[in-house]
């Protein structure tokens, strides 16, 4: 055994040595893993939650149908010479006497049929101006539409039809839709006939996109270009959650954004246009300003929360219930006041008569205040 010591301390130095790496540099011991922990799925397959049906021919075949061809034919007079469109040329004439000839412009786009009465929902901008309008269903058949209201606003129109046996489609709720549902775009762009497109839901509740008065947009992937105007979103049964509306493009084609107004809205817009002939929006008589970081610490709050009353209207709802400007707006109805467009869009959605609770702070003082919604007057056209 003697002949085998002079191995020991070296074989001892060596065990040490092993021990004090690993207890330094653990990773050793693993393939240089870092104490990274991976959780994997036990088989190859998807769970059945995450599995999605193999087509979505179902969903289009249900919908398909309801979706229509909108054509619009505008009458534009035309001087016969540029020189009569001069100002100080024509005061030798009369407007009547002037030499003017007639073009046509045509324009296309697209609506969905919510009842078997004939109703169609579109964009005001697809059928704005036109002198007459050419409904074409996906069956062959077409009629001439009358306009039953426009709301410029949110940028919706209601058309009528007097066709017998329409297709309708049916309305989901599209205050339950979430970001990451599958979606199909119905539509006619570009003028070559009815196309299908999917995507799913990339947002819901966009606003201050400066493309209406009145925006709450669900905001899509699923290809829309020009002529998918007025279009159906559906979801993957089938069922109407909005109506293709805008494309966000630099080049004028889909580039993955596009927007659409959700079916809820498009409900309440349809039905004040049927019982009423307008939109009924409720309305204080405020001017607003926004919140900034800077304004919230003059003002000692905690939270760039609220807004600034910049100006009351005369008798207005919000004069009469006492909010004076300089007020900060907190809350609507116990609904914190996060964001100004989306505050008067929650106030117009109540109906003139009902009443709300607005939690103020005035001279540092917190107040609430109980005021009584009034009717948004008519916004008349810029001349």
């Amino acid at each position: 055994m003697r002949k085998f010591n002079f191995l020991f301390w070296p074989v001892l130095s060596g065990i040490l040595v092993a021990l004090l790496l690993l207890q330094y540099f653990p990773a050793l011991t693993n393939g240089g893993s870092t104490g990274l922990t991976l959780h994997r799925t036990s088989g190859s397959h998807p769970t059945a939650s995450a599995s999605g049906p193999f087509s979505y021919a179902d969903a289009v075949e249900l919908a398909s149908p309801a979706v229509v061809n909108i054509y619009t034919r505008t009458v534009i007079k035309q001087s016969v010479h540029p020189l009569f469109n001069d100002p100080f040329f024509r005061r030798f004439f009369d407007d009547d006497s002037i030499p003017q000839r007639e073009r046509i412009q045509s324009s296309l786009g697209s609506g969905v049929i919510l009842s078997d009465q004939g109703y169609i929902a579109t964009n005001n901008h697809v059928i704005a101006g036109a002198d007459s309008i050419v409904v074409a269903l996906k069956d062959g058949r077409e009629a001439i539409a009358e306009v039953i209201g426009t709301d410029p606003e949110t940028d919706l129109a209601l058309l009528k039809i007097e066709l017998k046996e329409l297709p309708v489609i049916s309305l989901n709720n599209s205050d339950n839709i979430r970001v990451g549902d599958v979606v199909l775009a119905i539509g006619n762009p570009f003028g070559v006939g009815q196309t299908v497109t999917m995507g799913i839901i990339s947002a819901t509740e966009r606003n201050s996109l400066g493309i209406n008065t009145y925006e709450n947009f669900i905001q899509t992937d699923a290809a829309i270009n020009p002529g998918n105007s007025g279009g159906a979103l559906i979801d993957a049964q089938g069922n109407l959650i909005g109506i293709n509306t805008a494309i966000f493009s630099k080049s004028g084609g889909s580039q993955g954004i596009g927007f659409a107004i959700p079916s809820s809205l498009t409900e309440q817009v349809m039905k004040d246009l049927i019982n009423n002939g307008r939109v009924i929006r409720g309305w204080l008589g405020i001017e607003v300003q926004e919140m900034t970081p800077r304004l919230a610490e003059s003002f000692g709050l905690k939270e760039m929360q609220g807004l600034i009353i910049a100006g009351v209207f005369r008798d207005s709802p919000a004069h009469k219930g006492g909010l004076q400007p300089g007020d900060i707006m907190l809350s609507i109805d116990k609904k914190p006041i996060m964001n100004g467009r989306r505050s008067m869009i929650e106030v117009a959605r109540y109906r003139p008569g009902e009443t709300i609770a607005i939690d103020i702070l005035r001279d540092g003082k917190s107040e609430t205040l109980t005021i009584s919604i009034g009717e948004r007057p008519l916004q008349r056209p810029a001349q």
